[in-house]
C-alpha cells in the first residue's frame, strides 16, 4: 500500500529544489509544451490568487530505484519557436544520487518548469528562417507593467488582469516595467530590506500609479517567499512501474497520452534516432499499423511484455539488432502472403502477430512449422485470445514457445487452456451470429482459398432472414418454424460475399440464386460457400442447416488443426 502525504512548499522554495537537483522528473515524462502566452497567463493566475492545482510527487530511493533507474532535469534554458510554442527538446537522461535528489515530479512538471525558467531559467525565441538545431535565439524577459495607465483595457470575458508578458525587446525596457526573476534578488528575499527595495523600484512609476505597483509587487513578493501555494501529494513506497502507470492515468485529459506512448519517449532518450528507424519499417505491408506494435514486439524479444519497461539494455539490445528485429517482420509478411492472409486485417489487432514475430526472430527457417503458425494465428483469432489480459498471455505464450526450441506447434497450442481445440469451443463458433467479429473471421478464414485481393466481401445469409419474418412455409410445424427462425442468424446461414453481389441479391430465396447461376457459378457456390447435397428450399431450412453445421465443424476443426 503507497503512503501518501498532503505538503505545501512557497513557490521559491520549489524552484530552489529544482536549481539544487532535489527534484527532477522520470524519464517516461513528455517534453516541455506550454506557449509563452501560458506562462503569462499562469502567473496572472498567481497574481490574482487562483490555485495553480495539486502536484504529484513521487518519493524515490534505494527501496524503488536501481542503478539502471534513470530520471532526467528540469529544462533550465527553453527556447521557444517563432509561433512561441516551445520547441520539442528530448530530455536528456541521467542517474541520480540519492543523497541530493529524492523527488520526482509526476505531475506538475509544466507547471514547476515554466515557475522556474520565469525566474531562475533563461528564454529565448528561435527565428523561423532558422532551424531548430541552430543556436541562432533572441533572448526574452518576463515583465510585468507597473503603470496600470498603460494598461489596456480587457474584454469582460478576459481572465487576464495584469500586463505581464514576455519581450524580446531586451535593451528597450520601459522604466515602468518590472522583470519578474528580479524579485529573487536580496533585497527582495529579505523582509528587512523588501520595502525599500520596492520603493526604489517603483520610483519611475507615476504618481497616480504608485500604490497600484507597490501593491503589485508587494503581492507578487507574498505569492514567491510567504503563500504556499505549491500544493503537493507526496507517495512513498511506490515502484517504477506502479510511477509509471499513475502517470497514465494523470495525463488521461488534455492531450491524451498512451502508455506506449511514453514508452516510446523513453526509447527515444536512450536511442535517439528510434522513431525514424521505426518510420522506415511502418511502410508498404506495415503501413496501416502503429509504433505500439513495434515497441511490444521489442519487449517481447528483449525485456518484459508484462512489465512494458523499456530499459536501457532493452533499447540498446533493439538498436544492436535492429538488422534482426526488421527481418523478423519482413519473414512475418512473407509467412501471411504464403497462407493468404491479408496482413490489413491485424492493423487494430496486431497482437497475434507478436508471438509470430518473436518465433521468426529467433528461428528464421519458418517453413519447417508453417502449419503450427498457421494453427495458432486462427486460434488466436477464433477463440478472441487477446481479448483481455493481453501482456500476461504473451508473456504465457512467450514462454511455450521458448520451450518448445523457438517454434509454434500444434502439440505447443495444445498446453494452453485458452488455445485448446474442444468441442464446446467449437459448437460455440458455430452459434456465433451475423454481424459479430467473430463471424466475420470465421467466414473469412474459410474463404480465403477463393476471395480475391482489393475486393470488399460481406457477411450474407444464405437464406434470406427476412423470409423468417413471413409466415411458415407448407409442410413444417409451428415449433419448427420457430426454431428456424432462432437460428436464421447463426453461422450455418451464413456466407462470405463480394459486395456488389451481395447487393443484388437483396432478399431472393436460396433456391432462386442457385437456380439463376451457370452450371459452373453452381460448381463454385457449392465448393466455396460449403454448401450441403440437400434441398435448398426454405421447407428444408432445418436439415440444410443440419448438414451444413457439420461442414463447417469439419472445415473449423481442420483449419485449426
Amino acid at each position: 500500500m503507497n503512503n501518501l502525504y498532503d505538503k505545501s512548499i512557497t513557490i521559491y522554495e520549489a524552484v530552489q529544489n529544482v536549481e539544487n537537483g532535489k527534484y527532477v522528473m522520470p524519464a517516461f515524462q513528455r517534453q516541455y509544451v506550454w506557449t509563452m502566452e501560458k506562462i503569462e497567463k499562469l502567473w496572472d493566475s498567481i497574481l490574482q490568487g487562483y490555485p495553480i492545482s495539486t502536484f504529484l510527487f513521487w518519493h524515490i530511493d534505494d527501496s524503488n530505484t536501481t542503478w539502471d533507474t534513470y530520471f532526467c532535469d528540469f529544462m533550465k534554458q527553453v527556447r521557444f519557436n517563432s509561433t512561441k510554442r516551445a520547441d520539442n527538446i528530448n530530455y536528456e537522461l541521467r542517474s541520480i544520487n540519492l543523497n541530493i535528489t529524492d523527488t520526482a515530479v509526476l505531475d506538475g512538471q509544466q507547471r514547476l518548469t515554466s515557475l522556474y525558467i520565469s525566474l531562475l531559467g533563461d528564454t529565448g525565441i528561435r527565428p523561423k528562417s532558422h532551424k531548430k538545431s541552430s543556436d541562432c535565439q533572441i533572448l526574452t524577459k518576463l515583465l510585468v507593467e507597473l503603470n496600470k495607465n498603460k494598461i489596456n483595457e480587457q474584454d469582460e470575458f478576459n481572465i487576464k488582469k495584469y500586463d505581464i508578458r514576455f519581450t524580446d525587446k531586451i535593451g528597450k525596457i520601459d522604466p515602468t516595467q518590472f522583470e519578474i526573476k528580479n524579485i529573487l534578488k536580496e533585497e527582495f528575499k529579505n523582509e528587512e530590506t523588501r520595502d525599500s527595495a520596492i520603493e526604489n523600484a517603483i520610483k519611475n512609476v507615476p504618481q497616480d500609479s504608485k500604490e497600484y505597483a507597490r501593491l503589485l509587487l508587494q503581492n507578487l513578493c507574498n505569492k514567491i517567499y510567504v503563500e504556499k501555494l505549491i500544493r503537493y501529494t507526496e507517495i512513498f513506497n511506490m515502484t517504477q512501474d506502479d510511477a509509471l502507470e499513475m502517470f497514465v492515468r494523470f495525463n488521461s485529459g488534455g492531450v491524451n497520452l498512451k502508455k506506449s506512448e511514453i514508452t516510446m519517449s523513453i526509447l527515444e532518450a536512450y536511442w535517439p534516432s528510434a522513431k525514424s528507424q521505426f518510420g522506415q519499417l511502418l511502410i508498404d505491408d506495415y503501413a496501416g499499423f502503429d509504433s505500439d506494435f513495434l515497441i511490444r514486439t521489442a519487449l517481447m524479444i528483449y525485456g518484459d511484455v508484462v512489465k512494458s519497461n523499456i530499459s536501457k539494455q532493452v533499447a540498446n539490445d533493439l538498436k544492436n539488432n535492429w538488422k534482426d528485429f526488421k527481418q523478423a517482420f519482413k519473414n512475418t509478411t512473407e509467412v501471411l502472403k504464403y497462407l493468404k492472409i491479408d496482413i490489413n486485417r491485424f492493423q487494430n489487432g496486431w497482437n497475434v502477430l507478436v508471438p509470430v514475430v518473436f518465433c521468426l526472430y529467433y528461428n528464421p527457417n519458418y517453413k519447417e512449422y508453417i502449419e503450427g503458425i498457421k494453427s495458432y494465428i486462427y486460434r488466436a483469432i477464433f477463440f478472441t485470445y487477446y481479448a483481455s489480459g493481453t501482456t500476461g498471455k504473451l508473456q504465457k505464450i512467450k514462454e511455450y514457445i521458448i520451450s518448445y526450441d523457438y517454434q509454434i506447434t500444434s502439440e505447443m497450442l495444445e498446453q494452453i487452456s485458452e488455445l485448446r481445440i474442444t468441442d464446446s469451443k467449437i459448437e460455440e463458433l458455430l452459434n456465433v451470429e451475423k454481424g459479430s467479429r467473430v463471424a466475420g473471421e470465421i467466414l473469412y478464414y474459410l474463404s480465403i482459398n477463393w476471395i480475391k485481393k482489393g475486393l470488399k466481401y460481406q457477411q450474407d445469409h444464405l437464406h434470406p432472414v427476412e423470409r423468417f419474418n413471413k409466415s411458415k412455409p407448407s409442410g413444417i410445424s409451428t415449433s419448427e418454424w420457430v426454431e428456424c427462425r432462432k437460428l436464421s442468424n447463426r453461422l450455418p446461414n451464413l456466407q462470405y460475399l463480394e459486395g456488389r453481389p451481395n447487393a443484388s441479391k437483396q432478399d431472393i430465396s436460396l433456391q432462386e440464386y442457385y437456380d439463376d447461376m451457370n452450371e459452373i457459378q453452381k460448381k463454385e457456390f457449392i465448393e466455396n460457400s460449403y454448401i450441403p447435397n440437400t434441398s435448398l428450399d426454405i421447407a428444408n431450412f432445418l436439415e440444410f442447416y443440419k448438414q451444413r453445421k457439420e461442414i463447417l465443424r469439419n472445415k473449423i476443426n481442420e483449419v485449426l488443426k
